[in-house]
């Protein structure tokens, strides 16, 4: 079995929207919405273009196949300000994942948290420290995978988030060691 967690390619962004597509077929088909995210406004094919063409964009591929995707940066969003980080890190010591993907066909095979390891060992390569990940407020299977690999949930900041209105963000921090 071949396994890697790699920078994407512009190929890679159709793989990347049919996991967007299929989480959000389970979300309108949920009585109870489980993530938030809402058709044509968040995710799109969009935010992995834009992630793409930043250099951002990570995809888990497993034999052939794209079964994760995130984007890892430096960049803080604007909401971010609104909380109370435990640490008072510098921004150029501060790594972020956003939108962390699992196809649904494929979860609970651990490609979440292959995708944290990841992205805790890119943030090392970086020199960053401090970890920061958002995610909603309804989304209890992230926040409990974040919470069992360390992170703190720090706050919560009600807004407009990525054009979604009334989230209630989930605001997550962990800060690992590493030898500069």
């Amino acid at each position: 079995m071949s396994q890697m967690i790699r920078k994407a390619v512009k190929d890679d962004v159709s793989s990347i929207v049919r996991i967007y597509d299929a989480i959000l077929d389970r979300e309108e088909e949920a009585e109870e919405k489980l993530i938030g995210w809402v058709r044509g406004i968040y995710p799109t094919e969009q935010t992995a273009e834009d992630a793409l063409r930043k250099g951002t964009l990570f995809v888990y591929e497993e034999n052939g196949e794209i079964v994760a995707a995130a984007k890892i940066d430096q960049e803080q969003v604007c909401e971010y300000a609104d909380c109370h980080w435990e640490f008072d890190a510098p921004d150029n010591e501060i790594m972020v994942m956003h939108t962390l993907v699992v196809d649904p066909q494929c979860s609970k095979k651990g490609y979440g948290k292959s995708f944290l390891d990841f992205y805790e060992e890119y943030a090392v390569k970086n020199g960053c420290g401090y970890l920061r990940i958002d995610t909603n407020e309804k989304n209890t299977v992230a926040r409990s995978m974040y919470k069992r690999n360390g992170y703190n949930e720090v706050g919560i900041v009600p807004c407009s988030f990525n054009g979604i209105k009334g989230v209630n963000l989930v605001c997550l921090e962990k800060r690992i060691q590493y030898d500069r």
